[in-house]
């Protein structure tokens, strides 16, 4: 696999039929999809949750999701996207940034938990373990873009990246990280983990709310980490990259909100029953 990936150089189209071009990225996005989708509906299965209802939701969460990612990478490289803005709409080019998808899904699931009477925290164990295997499968099509990768590197497993799409800063290297297998293989660990949570929340009553919260940390955790060998164009606040920045403010937030939130209530509880 490693001498596939230092020797072949991917080509983003996969067939052109006529006026109608077929582009890998768009394969690998679709196949993330149903593959995510097989993964939610079985979930719901046993937790016993109307299938009807989760197709609803993830028709929405689909829609809303590809929306809010869209729109957060185009706020990431707004520059150049207010000097081309007929390419806002070219979808199949990439561009699709995960922070914005998880921000409008939160706010999706908030929204139709109170309409259908469901628990919030129940969707999210139900839906972020698809969304991790999507994430992993749909990482390839940026592969066929060649439009995430990381800095230079002499590692049998770096990946030539054509000179169109280089940086000027590294304009005459050849070879670069893979980031987007890094992240690949990282979510599908991810992915992995959350299945397993989901066995002990249906099998072993732990509290549901850890699917999503554990979710949230361990993908915060690999893209901040990543964050360090990407280099493709994104605001720097405070000396970090704007995902890496907003990466460590959920890593921050997730153990202080289950402290206060979870912890803390059940060690409370468990004081007031030993005073009783």
């Amino acid at each position: 696999m490693f001498n596939f990936l230092h020797t072949y150089t991917p080509d983003s189209l996969l067939i052109s039929l006529g006026s109608i071009n077929i582009y890998w990225y768009g394969i690998f996005i679709v196949t993330g999809i149903l593959a995510g989708i097989l993964v939610i509906i079985k979930l719901a299965d046993y937790y016993q949750v109307s299938k009807n209802t989760i197709i609803d939701l993830i028709f929405y969460l689909i829609l809303g999701g590809i929306i809010g990612a869209r729109l957060y990478h185009i706020l990431l490289e707004l520059p150049f996207y207010l000097k081309q803005p007929s390419a806002i709409f070219k979808f199949w080019q990439g561009g699709l940034a995960i922070h914005g998808a998880l921000i409008t899904g939160i706010i999706i699931m908030i929204i139709m938990s109170r309409k259908y009477k469901l628990n919030f925290w129940l969707l999210g164990a139900i839906f972020t373990p698809g969304l991790a295997l999507g994430q992993a499968i749909g990482r390839w099509g940026n592969y066929f873009n060649q439009e995430l990768f990381g800095k230079p590197t002499n590692l049998i497993w770096g990946i030539p990246i054509e000179p169109a799409n280089r940086i000027m800063e590294y304009f005459n290297n050849q070879f670069f990280h893979p980031a987007f297998l890094y992240e690949s293989l990282g979510n599908l660990l991810i992915f992995t983990l959350l299945i397993y949570i989901n066995y002990l929340v249906i099998k072993k009553n732990k509290p549901v709310k850890l699917v999503l919260l554990v979710y949230l940390f361990s993908y915060s955790i690999l893209r901040f980490t990543l964050e360090f060998i990407r280099i493709d164009v994104t605001p720097i606040i405070f000396g970090l990259r704007l995902p890496q920045l907003v990466s460590l403010l959920i890593i921050i937030a997730v153990p202080i909100w289950w402290y206060f939130k979870i912890y803390k209530n059940q060690l409370l509880l468990k004081l007031t029953q030993g005073l009783e």
